[in-house]
């Protein structure tokens, strides 16, 4: 599981700002959409709520990141 993480994190790493901005926002609609569809009929899998929450976070943490200069 530890390395699955380490690869999205790479992969978010070598992502330009617009296209982290972009990724960002599109990760954020998916999990309106996915919360939508949610409260109207239950989906399969809630636990994929969880993890699109903890990506949106990572998104975040690398633009933080970036912002801060580190």
């Amino acid at each position: 599981m530890a390395k699955a993480k380490d690869a999205n994190v790479d992969n978010y790493r070598s992502l330009d700002n617009e296209a982290l901005n972009e990724r960002i926002s599109d990760e954020e609609l998916r999990l309106k959409k996915t919360r939508f569809s949610h409260a109207v009929n239950p989906i399969e899998n809630p636990l994929s709520i969880k993890t699109q929450r903890r990506a949106i976070a990572r998104l975040k943490t690398e633009q933080r990141k970036r912002a801060l200069g580190a």
